[in-house]
């Protein structure tokens, strides 16, 4: 990734970002510690740091190809989960010592049906994550927490207490309110940091230690502070959407002139835009209602669309915001329902929106860099 970004720890967040097996996997692994691996923003990843373990979300950073995935996904599926699938057939997630999934979408399912059978994982696990947002299905997700640690210490050998669960909360909301500071910096007229920049920054932080992890932000927010900002653009941009891990992909919308100043993105703010509630006395009850139902929401929850909008649209005026530009996976059947419902949402309310849909690999960039284009003439300043 370009960058004009005078930060060490920049440097660094954004190498654990353009890679998956980084220096911090590699120095944790060197030192006998063990890597479980996940998949979605909804996955409490504080069970994993309370176990002394460390959590990595799997995403395919590097991919080049589906040659050997092809066997077992055919082309109308999403190309997430295709790439993931291929790199894990590949061996470049042998680091893992263990995998948790969800019943997330249809095709994040057949990864954990296929990863079993082909790849050798030594701790595999699958939850059952909740379709809506209510008490009952807060306690169901619950017990699926219990289930889970009861698990993880049986067959890892690992022990998870209460007190360390809410110790790894604590950890985690100190690293969510330095990210919101780092976001409030970004509604300033000249934002210290771009939108490829803060991508690189939220995406190191679901790959290394997170107390490395905050060390590295609080060090970043304070270069960041005292930073110039940036100020030759055309246009202030929100970018919606699931799975977009990649800041190669706002970078080529940021080099049409438009900047990136906020999200609402599964890597990006609805990792962090609230915190998990430490007033209480049982932490698997805390983090089943922070991830059922108090964080941001994605199209697979159902009932919550108005929060979901509400939640876009107060953050775009919060930013100052020209225009949102909605991403979506190809052949993701949760967020083209959501699609067309933000698409008429934001005609009636006057919010220029340009809708693209795209494959996880970056590609057809001529086509992007039209089609921004083309937004940014309705909306330039």
């Amino acid at each position: 990734m370009q960058t004009n970004m005078k930060s060490k720890a920049f440097s660094e967040l954004a190498e654990a970002a353009e890679t998956i097996a980084n220096p911090s996997i590699q120095k944790w692994k060197d030192g006998g510690g063990r890597v479980i691996g996940y998949f979605c923003s909804a996955f409490p990843d504080e069970i994993i740091t309370a176990a002394g373990l460390l959590p990595f979300r799997i995403r395919a950073t590097g991919s080049t190809g589906t040659d050997l995935s092809d066997s077992f996904f055919s082309s109308v599926n999403c190309s997430f989960p295709r790439h993931v699938f291929n790199m894990a057939l590949s061996g470049q997630y042998d680091f893992l010592d263990g995998l948790v999934m969800f019943n997330s979408c249809d095709n994040i399912r057949r990864v954990y049906d296929h990863w079993i059978r082909q790849i050798n994982t030594p701790f595999t696990h699958i939850m059952s994550l909740p379709r809506k947002a209510e008490p009952a299905q807060v306690e169901w997700f619950r017990d699926e927490l219990a289930q889970l640690r009861g698990l993880m210490q049986k067959e890892l050998g690992v022990e998870i207490t209460d007190d360390r669960l809410w110790e790894a909360i604590k950890l985690n909301n100190e690293a969510r309110g330095l990210l919101r500071k780092l976001y409030d910096l970004r509604k300033a007229d000249n934002p210290p940091i771009t939108g490829a920049e803060a991508l690189a920054v939220t995406v190191a932080g679901t790959a290394m230690p997170k107390k490395h992890f905050i060390e590295l932000l609080r060090e970043l927010v304070d270069d960041m502070e005292r930073a110039e900002g940036v100020k030759d653009y055309r246009a202030r941009l929100m970018i919606v959407g699931g799975i977009l891990d990649n800041p190669a992909y706002i970078q080529v919308i940021e080099d049409q002139g438009g900047l990136v100043v906020t999200d609402s993105l599964c890597f990006g703010s609805r990792l962090f835009w609230k915190d998990i509630d430490e007033s209480g006395k049982d932490p698997l009850k805390a983090l089943s209602q922070y991830y059922v139902a108090d964080r941001p929401s994605c199209p697979r929850v159902f009932g919550l669309y108005e929060q979901r909008i509400d939640y876009i649209t107060s953050m775009a005026r919060d930013f100052n915001v020209d225009g949102v530009i909605l991403e979506r996976l190809a052949f993701c059947d949760l967020w083209g329902f959501e699609q067309f419902s933000i698409f008429n949402d934001f005609k009636d309310l006057g919010i220029p929106l340009l809708m693209l849909d795209r494959e996880y690999t970056l590609g057809a960039v001529g086509q992007l860099r039209t089609r921004v284009q083309a937004f940014l003439e309705t909306i330039g300043r």
